[in-house]
């Protein structure tokens, strides 16, 4: 079996980066260095002095987003740090250009301050036309997006919702497969971290009217101590939020408890923590999405010997892969192309549904789009727009009831 830690050292020691900034016209002679720089540079500078907008058509801006971490969670490795986290901003560099021709880069901050955090991303946001916030702890990572949704770029945390919205395209095409409605689903969420909240309220339909999106009937969550419910007190404020849509029957027990009767396992967590039994106690044709990395929930062969219908997780070398790089190059290249200051629930709803339709034939193997398929991002940067644009004429219906009231 190839050694694919030994040879990814190998690969980043003789490359020494996996990015680089490439010149976008020739810089050979002095008339190209009077255009690109001084004498010439100075006008498109008033131009943006006098038009701060023009930044946007006059400079990389408008396709240049800033990959923000504090290396607070990386991977599975966890807290190590923003010098030890590049390289894995530098391979979603890589993701974003050559699936979504975005230019994208690192910006690995030595503080793991939230205020420090957000005010340098506010600093910083001249330069970028978005940011994708990647690898912070939750839950901080909450309330660092939260507040940047000001700032008149999109800011999106991508451990969150690019997570939740490649989920929900699997489980869209899962419910076609086993003949079951979205409304009707009994959802369990292992795991009650960054993803395991934006699958949540994703499926909850968060910010969407039901003529949009119909929520899914119930939603249970578990975390390392077991079921979410009103009587425990050792919830976080962020905890005891998810209880005002999840939970209605206020179960207790464990994760086991939970699955009991329920047509969705969402495991964004641990390995091992499902086993054949606890499939076998679910509802007919269970839905099973094990994505924690590298060994998922429960193995898809033992789920299947439990009656599963359909399991999905995180590794690239298992059918039905859960990879945020099917969401965040489209989206980001859509937003951009349509000036979006924000990335709406009703954007991510929309890029949700386009890569389901990236799959064909759907069968047991092929309910999400392989992630190198290059014709999903120009399918999400599409619907991105679309949803772009209806959030701008509800806005303006808005304004104009607004005006006459």
């Amino acid at each position: 079996m190839k050694d694919y830690s030994r040879e990814s050292l190998k690969l980043h020691e003789k490359l020494k980066g996996k990015i680089s900034v490439e010149l976008t016209t020739e810089l050979n002679t002095k008339e190209d260095m009077t255009l690109c720089y001084s004498p010439g540079v100075a006008e498109p500078c008033m131009q943006i002095a006098n038009d701060p907008e023009k930044a946007w058509s006059l400079t990389s801006k408008g396709n240049l987003v800033a990959i923000v971490t504090d290396g607070s969670s990386v991977l599975g490795l966890g807290n190590i740090g923003p010098a030890a986290a590049m390289p894995v901003m530098e391979g979603k560099a890589m993701l974003f250009k050559r699936f979504g021709e975005v230019n994208a880069f690192p910006i690995c901050l030595d503080t793991q301050d939230t205020e420090e955090i957000i005010r340098i991303v506010r600093l910083l946001s001249p330069t970028f036309g978005g940011v994708n916030l990647e690898d912070i702890s939750s839950p901080r990572c909450f309330e660092i997006e939260e507040r940047l949704q000001d700032i008149g770029i999109p800011v999106f945390h991508d451990d969150q919702h690019g997570t939740a919205i490649v989920t929900l395209a699997g489980l869209i095409n899962a419910c076609k497969l086993v003949g079951k409605e979205m409304k009707d689903l009994r959802v369990v969420i292992n795991g009650a971290g960054a993803a395991g909240v934006a699958i949540a309220n994703l499926l909850n339909g968060k910010d969407l009217g039901d003529d949009v999106f119909t929520p899914v009937k119930e939603i249970i969550i578990c975390d390392t101590k077991g079921i979410i419910h009103k009587e425990r007190r050792d919830l976080t404020n962020l905890k005891k939020s998810l209880l005002t849509f999840t939970n209605p029957n206020n179960l207790k027990g464990t994760v086991k408890d939970a699955v009991v009767g329920a047509d969705v396992f969402v495991g964004v967590s641990v390995e091992n923590v499902l086993h054949k039994a606890d499939v076998m106690a679910m509802a007919k044709d269970p839905i099973i999405f094990a994505m924690a990395n590298p060994n998922p929930e429960i193995n898809p062969d033992e789920a299947y010997e439990g009656g599963a219908a359909v399991v999905g997780t995180g590794r690239s070398d298992l059918p039905n892969q859960v990879n945020n790089v099917l969401a965040f190059p489209g989206i980001f290249k859509g937003a951009l192309a349509c000036r979006a200051s924000r990335i709406t629930p009703r954007m991510k709803l929309a890029a949700a549904y386009a890569i389901a339709a990236e799959v064909g034939e759907i069968n047991r193997d092929n309910i999400i789009p392989s992630s190198l398929n290059m014709k999903v991002a120009d399918g999400v940067a599409e619907a991105v727009k679309e949803a772009w644009k209806q959030e701008l004429e509800i806005e303006k219906m808005l304004d104009e009831v607004s005006d006459r009231l």
